[in-house]
């Protein structure tokens, strides 16, 4: 048996009929560059995320840039985030012109570690960046009191956790905005890139919006100095279409997972995923953490599965990052979490059958 570590080829040709039309609907207006696709899409994404605004942007990167850009980040500052995340956290913080700070995370979320934040804090600190790892919350309430005790913007990035739920509130609704990706391998992934910025903010909202449209509220009259960073109408329609299945395939994802579990309870070599009390976990990644991992991968993928590793370099002792200073021991956990993370295929259109025979050659493979 093959199992793909994800399946965009099954989810596709469940929907293809709705999506070729949503993209008919944008050949026959010719609004290729954000219209009504995009608004409408914007309208029920916010409904979605309990927010009262989402500004549709090309991709999650550059949400996390103009969040920070909208907030007034900028040369001189500190942002605090975590260094077990993709490289785009930090680097929009350094296009900023800020300075990325790393603290360490939970050994058991892998999240951001809010015991940790106070004593990263400096006069230089304007913002904190906690990250939604994998599709679970980041404990956000002692966050959220750390960084208002401290006058601290807060932008979640939620580039993996669509629908995640911390507490019942919507991940993105927590801080001052959040950020997606739909890169097409996200829960609710566009058909190219595509990101998008969710607030309560209105004046955030005006001014994100402005931003991607060149510093326009009106065209050829710049209020601002902005860029070009519109959501295109095809992935408006596709994202539209897809956002009405996401919460059926998020209960897909959790029993997935559940399946997972159950299936690995008794294998005392496997570390399963941890979800915290606090959080409903959308499992965009199942990361289970094993001893040996290159060689336990290697035995797998011979066996026709398909895994990944996220990630296997934290960003503190990445070259990219060498100026800031710090070195391989700096963050501990992080460091020997990367060394252990596997991820398991986990799509919602993932079999009973696909688990089992996934969990037997684990088993095999770690007698």
């Amino acid at each position: 048996m093959k199992v793909p570590f994800l399946d965009l080829k099954a989810q596709y040709a469940a929907i293809r009929h709705e999506i070729s039309a949503g993209l008919q609907e944008v050949l026959d207006t010719t609004s290729f560059a954000g219209g009504a696709t995009v608004e409408n899409f914007e309208a029920n994404f916010a409904l979605f995320c309990q927010c009262d605004h989402a500004i549709g942007v090309s991709s999650g990167t550059t949400a996390l840039w103009m969040a920070l850009i909208g907030l007034g980040i900028g040369p001189g500052d500190e942002v605090i985030t975590s260094p077990n995340t993709f490289i785009a956290t930090a680097e929009a913080i350094s296009f900023c012109g800020a300075t990325p700070v790393f603290i360490d995370i939970d050994e058991q979320t892998h999240t951001i570690d809010p015991s940790l934040l106070e004593d990263a804090i400096t006069p230089k600190t304007k913002a904190v960046i906690p990250v939604h790892l994998y599709g679970q919350p980041a404990d956000m309430d002692p966050i959220m009191d750390i960084a208002r005790d401290h006058g601290l913007v807060v932008i979640e990035d939620a580039c993996q956790a669509h629908g995640a739920e911390y507490k019942g509130r919507r991940a993105g609704s927590i801080g001052d905005a959040g950020c997606f990706s739909f890169y097409p391998g996200k829960n609710l992934g566009a058909y190219g890139e595509a990101g998008a910025v969710v607030t309560n903010n209105h004046e955030l909202a005006e001014r994100l919006r402005m931003f991607r449209d060149h510093g326009q509220r009106q065209k050829y009259h710049h209020s601002i100095i902005g860029w070009n960073g519109r959501m295109d109408g095809f992935q408006g329609a596709v994202l539209g279409v897809k956002l009405q299945y996401l919460p059926a395939w998020t209960e897909a994802r959790r029993e997935n997972a559940k399946l997972y579990n159950e299936l690995l309870a008794d294998e005392y070599k496997v570390i399963t995923p941890f979800e915290a009390e606090y959080a409903k976990h959308v499992y965009h990644v199942y990361a289970i953490r094993v001893q040996g991992r290159d060689a336990f991968m290697e035995a797998l993928t011979e066996q026709g599965i398909s895994c990944g590793i996220h990630y296997p370099v934290p960003l503190h002792i990445q070259e990219a990052f060498r100026p800031l200073g710090y070195e391989k021991g700096s963050f501990p956990v992080a460091e020997r979490c990367a060394e252990e993370v596997v991820s398991l295929p986990m799509y919602p259109e993932l079999t009973e059958e696909q688990v089992g025979y996934v969990v037997e050659k684990i088993k095999e493979n770690l007698r």
